[in-house]
């Protein structure tokens, strides 16, 4: 699996969410647990948010919602994400 972020940022958001669920389930192969896979995803909303454009209307608003977070409701935001990518 490619896990260029930048590249696959760069997308549709059904593919976007469908990318990460990939992600998610790779890591759930290796072992990763759910808390663990929700501290990463809190990292890389904030890698994303600091150093990728959002490509779409629905990144756009995942990222000013992260820019005016603070820490718990980024939390709170990045095990929202998981919750979408698994349905």
């Amino acid at each position: 699996m490619d896990f260029n972020f930048k590249q696959n940022a760069n997308t549709d958001w059904e593919t976007w969410k469908n990318y990460l669920k990939n992600a998610m389930e790779f890591a759930e192969e290796l072992g990763i647990g759910r808390d663990k896979i929700q501290s990463l995803a809190y990292q890389v909303g904030d890698l994303l948010a600091q150093n990728v454009p959002p490509s779409n209307p629905e990144q756009q608003a995942i990222k000013e919602l992260w820019q005016v977070a603070d820490a718990n409701e980024r939390q709170t935001l990045a095990r929202l994400m998981t919750k979408v990518v698994n349905q």
